[in-house]
């Protein structure tokens, strides 16, 4: 019993490895691209070893996902291999009718990844929070401020606006455009995101209130398998994990009735404060709630 205690808590690891090498595999095949293969398998690598070492107990094992993970995709994919995997990358490709690096990244990571492991993308892969992470307010110093969420609506729909423009008007040398659209973009990100955290005086304030690809992640998230729970046996109804949350969530409320369901980035900083140990990591159907 012990060691399938063991064995347990580093079941989402396997099954984040398995979705990625299968995903690498079916790519590298049907794409006969090489590429794909080692994209996704790094990626899944690297995600399954940073779970897995939390699992263990290791504190620092989501930043060093977030490292791998990030600096791979905004200096190698990014900056070198002029992909625009920003949103505007994603809209530009669909426009084009190519399934190429930024759509299936879109695909997933952010559209159907989500039904599996929820808002992951923003806890152990955004390059964006990757920095934001780092700046003083990991915990919120300020009650969330709820109204200005639907300022990631106009911030979407102008990633939107921007890309359908350039084919409407048959803008002439869209990739170079695209190319200094991703490198302006996430030089306005990091500003933006970096003066929000000073201001609110909570490092994911970007996240919360301005991040356009949350509109696709919360969607999903709804309904994702992988989430925290609070075992009801162990919860003494403290607060403490409402309180270090950084994107403001109640996980010890039930997952139906929880606040902010969809923000939760599954770091596990509500695991970690516990004074109980109620709270874990878990596999569950949302046909249960």
């Amino acid at each position: 019993m012990k060691n399938r205690g063991r064995f347990r808590k580093y079941v989402p690891s396997i099954l984040l490895l398995l979705l990625f090498e299968a995903v690498a595999v079916v790519l590298w095949l049907v794409r006969d691209n090489l590429f794909y293969l080692l994209n996704f398998s790094y990626i899944g690598c690297c995600l399954a070893l940073g779970t897995a070492l939390f699992a263990a107990g290791k504190r620092y094992a989501r930043h060093f996902v977030q490292l791998a993970v990030g600096c791979y995709m905004l200096l190698y994919l990014g900056v070198i291999s002029r992909e625009n995997m920003q949103i505007e990358g994603f809209w530009y490709y669909l426009f084009l009718g190519a399934f190429e690096a930024a759509t299936i990244h879109y695909a997933v990571a952010k559209i159907f990844g989500p039904l599996l492991f929820g808002r992951g993308w923003c806890g152990y892969a955004c390059w964006t929070a990757m920095v934001l992470d780092l700046l003083p307010y990991r915990t919120p110093q300020a009650p969330r401020k709820e109204g200005l969420g639907k300022l990631r609506w106009l911030t979407f729909a102008l990633a939107l606006v921007f890309v359908a423009s350039l084919f409407i008007f048959d803008v002439e040398s869209k990739d170079r455009i695209m190319w200094y659209s991703f490198l302006i973009g996430n030089a306005v990100y990091y500003a933006v995101g970096i003066t929000l955290a000073f201001a609110f005086r909570d490092n994911r304030a970007f996240c919360k209130y301005l991040c356009p690809i949350t509109i696709f992640l919360k969607a999903s998230s709804r309904f994702s398998l992988m989430r925290v729970e609070a075992d009801p046996k162990k919860c003494v109804s403290c607060g403490k994990c409402r309180k270090v949350c950084p994107m403001n969530v109640a996980p010890d409320q039930p997952f139906a009735m929880r606040a902010n369901r969809t923000e939760c980035i599954l770091c596990m900083k509500c695991a970690e404060n516990c004074p109980k140990g109620a709270l874990a990591l878990t596999m569950k159907s949302h046909a249960a709630d």
